[in-house]
C-alpha cells in the first residue's frame, strides 16, 4: 500500500526540522537551563525562560504592526535589553536586521535607510530626533521607541511595551531557511559610501561556533558586553555565542573604565572583550588595583592592533587571565584567526591561526598563493562568510574572485601558519576599533576652498592606536590652519571620523603613475604623536 503525502508539505516539516535559525538557539538554550541567569541590565534580571517568552511576545507584536518576513528593519541604540530582544525576535519572524552605529551624522544614517530600503525604524529615545531628520527623504511603515523612557512618546512614535503587551507567548510559526538573510551590517570598507555586508543564519552559527571554540568559551563563564552591539565583535563574537551555550551576560551602556571594573568584582565576571584602547583606559584607572578582579579568567582583544608593550602589561597585571588576540572583519561574521594564551608572547603580535571554520591563504595580486614568509592579500574560505554587499554585484564579485574572499588586509604567513597583519591594502584607518575609511575624510577635505592636495592616513597614536591625520597641500598663495580644516571636518563627518593631527606639506609622494605613496607617509610621520 503506497501511503499518500504532500511533496510541498513534507519539505517543510524537514526544514523544520533540520533548521538552525539565530531564533532557534535561544529557544534551545532557555529549554535546557530555564531558570538560569540569562542576562543582567541594570536592575533588571532575567533568566532564559524569562528572556525566550519576551522575545515571542514582542516578535508577535512586531507582525502585529505588519513587520513581517524579509522586511529590513533598523535598530539604533545603546547597548540595552530590547536591543538584545530585537536581535532574537526579528530573526525569528525572519525580518533583516540593520543595525545602526549611533555616532553616525543625519546623512550617514540616510544613506543606510535608503540603500537598505528600511521598512520600519526602532530606536531609543534619545535618538528619536536625530532618526527623525534622518527620514525627510525616506518614508517608513513604523517608528518603534525602545529602552526606558517615560510614557510620552515622540509624535508618530509607537512604544515597543505597547505592541508586545499581551501578545502570545508561544513560538512564531515562520518558516526560515538556515542561509536566509538575518542582518546587513554596513561597513565603510575604504570607499566613500559604507557597504552592506549580508549576514545569513548560517554564517552566524557558522562563526559562533569558531568563537566557542578558538575562544575556549563555556555555559559558566559570566560575560561583560560593554563594547557597542552594533558592532559585529560584541554582537556575534561574544554575544551571539554566550547565549547558544547558555552563559551569563551583563549589558553595560556604555565601556565606561569605571563601570567595567566595577561589574567585573560586584558580578564575578569571568570573561571581557575590549579593544586595545579600553584596555588601555582600564590599565590606566584608578581603580585597576583597588579591585577584585580575581574572576577575571578570560580577556579578549581584537578589532586594532594591540601595542606588545600594553600586552605584556596585561599579562603582568592580570596574571590569573588568559589572553587570546581575534582578528577578521565583518564580511566573516567578524572573526577568521585567533591567537590563544600560549602563544601570546611565543607569537608576539601574530594574528594567530585560522579558527575551526576557517581556511586562509596569503596570495598575490595575480591570486595566486605566495611562499610562506612572503607579503600578500588574505583571503578566506568559510561558511562564516557573507551572502554578499546588498544592493551592490560588483562589489561582490571583485570581493570573491577565485572562489575565496578578498579581505583588501596585507599580512605574512609564517612557517607554522600564523598570520601576522602588514597593512591595509586600501587605507582603511581603524581607530579605536572604530574603521574610517580615509577615502571619505579626504573627499570632505576637499570641499576647502583653500585644499589643492589632501592624503589621509593613520600614524601610531598612545590613546587611538591609529590616529586619523591629514597630509595636506595648500593652494598657492593660500593660508589655512590646523584648526580649521579640523573644524571644517566635525561639521560634515561623525566625530570618530574627524582628523586628530593635520600637518602641511608642498608635496605628496607619488609613484610613477601618479598614486600618493600612503606607506611612505606613514614612516614619515609615524612620530607625529609623540608617541
Amino acid at each position: 500500500m503506497t501511503s499518500q503525502f504532500n511533496v510541498e508539505s513534507l519539505i517543510d516539516h524537514v526544514q523544520s526540522v533540520r533548521r538552525n535559525t539565530l531564533g532557534d538557539l535561544l529557544l534551545r538554550t532557555s529549554e535546557r537551563f530555564p531558570t538560569k541567569l540569562a542576562l543582567v541590565f541594570k536592575s533588571q534580571r532575567l533568566t532564559y525562560e524569562e528572556l525566550n517568552v519576551l522575545v515571542n511576545r514582542t516578535a508577535h507584536g512586531l507582525l502585529s504592526v505588519g513587520i513581517k518576513k524579509g522586511d529590513f528593519v533598523t535598530v539604533m541604540s545603546r547597548n540595552s535589553l530590547d536591543f538584545v530582544v530585537l536581535n532574537f525576535a526579528l530573526a525569528r519572524i525572519g525580518s533583516i536586521m540593520v543595525p545602526i552605529n549611533y555616532m553616525l551624522t543625519k546623512d550617514e544614517i540616510s544613506y543606510i535607510i535608503e540603500h537598505a530600503r528600511i521598512h520600519a525604524v526602532f530606536a531609543s529615545k534619545e535618538f528619536t530626533a536625530i532618526m527623525d531628520q534622518s527620514l525627510v527623504r525616506h518614508e517608513v511603515e513604523k517608528k518603534v521607541i525602545i529602552g526606558q523612557f517615560d510614557e510620552c512618546s515622540p509624535e508618530q512614535w509607537i512604544s515597543i511595551n505597547t505592541i508586545r503587551k499581551g501578545q502570545s507567548a508561544d513560538l512564531p510559526e515562520i518558516q526560515i531557511e538556515d542561509d536566509d538573510v538575518a542582518q546587513v551590517l554596513y561597513t565603510s570598507g575604504t570607499e566613500s559610501r559604507p557597504k552592506g555586508v549580508m549576514l545569513s543564519h548560517k554564517s552566524l552559527i557558522s562563526e559562533y561556533v569558531s568563537s566557542m571554540i578558538d575562544g575556549k568559551m563555556s555555559a559558566e563563564d559570566i560575560v561583560i558586553h560593554a563594547l557597542p552591539l552594533y558592532h559585529s565583535a560584541q554582537l556575534h563574537v561574544f554575544l551571539g555565542p554566550s547565549v547558544y551555550l547558555g552563559s551569563t551576560g551583563i549589558i553595560l551602556e556604555f565601556p565606561s573604565p569605571e563601570t567595567i571594573l566595577q561589574t567585573i568584582e560586584e558580578e564575578g565576571a569571568s570573561l571581557l572583550f575590549c579593544p586595545p584602547t579600553v584596555w588601555i583606559a582600564l590599565l590606566r584607572h584608578a581603580d585597576f588595583d583597588k579591585r577584585d578582579l580575581s574572576t577575571l579568567k578570560k580577556c579578549y582583544y581584537g578589532a586594532a592592533i594591540m601595542p606588545m608593550e600594553i600586552l605584556k602589561e596585561l599579562k603582568n597585571r592580570l596574571p590569573g587571565a588568559s589572553l587570546w588576540n581575534f582578528y577578521g572583519q565583518t564580511e566573516v561574521a567578524p572573526l577568521a584567526t585567533a591567537l590563544q594564551p600560549e602563544d601570546q608572547l611565543r607569537k608576539l603580535g601574530s594574528a594567530g591561526l585560522p579558527t575551526l571554520n576557517v581556511q586562509t591563504r596569503i596570495v598575490s595580486d595575480q591570486d595566486e598563493e605566495v611562499p610562506r614568509g612572503q607579503l600578500g592579500e588574505i583571503v578566506h574560505r568559510t561558511p562564516h562568510a557573507m551572502k554578499g554587499y546588498l544592493h551592490d554585484a560588483e562589489k561582490t564579485a571583485e570581493a570573491f574572485r577565485g572562489g575565496w574572499f578578498h579581505t583588501g588586509d596585507l599580512g605574512i604567513m609564517d612557517e607554522d601558519g600564523y598570520l601576522t597583519i602588514v597593512d591595509r591594502k586600501k587605507d582603511m584607518i581603524n581607530t579605536g576599533g572604530v574603521n574610517v575609511s580615509s577615502r571619505e575624510v579626504e573627499e570632505v577635505i576637499y570641499e576647502m576652498e583653500g585644499v589643492s592636495e589632501v592624503a589621509v592616513i593613520s600614524i601610531p597614536d598612545s590613546y587611538w592606536i591609529e590616529a586619523v591625520t591629514a597630509i595636506v597641500i595648500p593652494k598657492a598663495h593660500t593660508e589655512i590652519q590646523k584648526d580649521e580644516v579640523i573644524e571644517f571636518c566635525k561639521q560634515r563627518l561623525s566625530s570618530f571620523k574627524v582628523p586628530k593631527y593635520v600637518e602641511f606639506t608642498n608635496e605628496l609622494p607619488k609613484n610613477p603613475s601618479g598614486k600618493v605613496l600612503k606607506r611612505t607617509l606613514r614612516t614619515d610621520y609615524t612620530n607625529l604623536s609623540g608617541k
